[in-house]
Parts: structure tokens; sequence; C-alpha cells
């Protein structure tokens, strides 16, 4: 199995969660047709105001790679830059499990 998966935990800036939040959505409506991606969804968290996660799931890491080339994905991440204060990115490989 050659799927790539990741786990980002974004820590925004305080009380600016909500306004990355609406930036990660614009970005799981514009993956939504995008070549690769089976899984895109923003996550956040009732213990800490300021985490938001997102699940990603993609048929490989080619694909991933790809999408963060597109032009309107580069847009996205640079609205969403400012508003970041710390990523804790986890890349998987998955082996087995339902959905996959």
């Amino acid at each position: 199995m050659n799927k790539f998966a990741m786990y980002g935990k974004l820590t925004a800036h305080p009380g600016r969660r909500d306004a990355l939040v609406q930036i990660l959505l614009e970005a799981a409506e514009l993956l939504g047709s995008a070549e690769g991606c089976a899984l895109y969804i923003v996550n956040v968290s009732d213990e800490d105001p300021d985490a938001v996660w997102v699940t990603e799931l993609w048929r490989d890491a080619e694909a991933h790679a790809a999408s963060l080339k597109n032009e309107n994905v580069l847009a996205l991440i640079q609205r969403g830059r400012p508003l970041i204060a710390g990523m804790e990115p986890v890349k998987l490989r998955p082996v087995g499990g339902k959905g996959i």
C-alpha cells in the first residue's frame, strides 16, 4: 500500500483559531476535487482553544506534494500562515483498516 497519511496539529495564536479553521475549511473544499486526495478533515479540540488538527489521506506522497504546488492552495497557505503560532506535522504510512 502506497497511501500517504498525515496528521497536523496547528496551534493558532490566541483568539485566532476560528479564523484559521475557516481557511482550512476552504482548503478542504478546494481539495475535494484534488487528484489523489481521499480525506481532508479539520478538527478542533475541546481541551485546547488554540489547537486545530487536520487529518489527511492521499493516494501517495507525490499527490500530496503536488497539491502544495497548486496556486490556490499556496494562496490559502499564505493567508493562514500569520494565524499559526506552531505546527506539529506527523507523516504516516497507512498499513490497513476500515476506509482505506
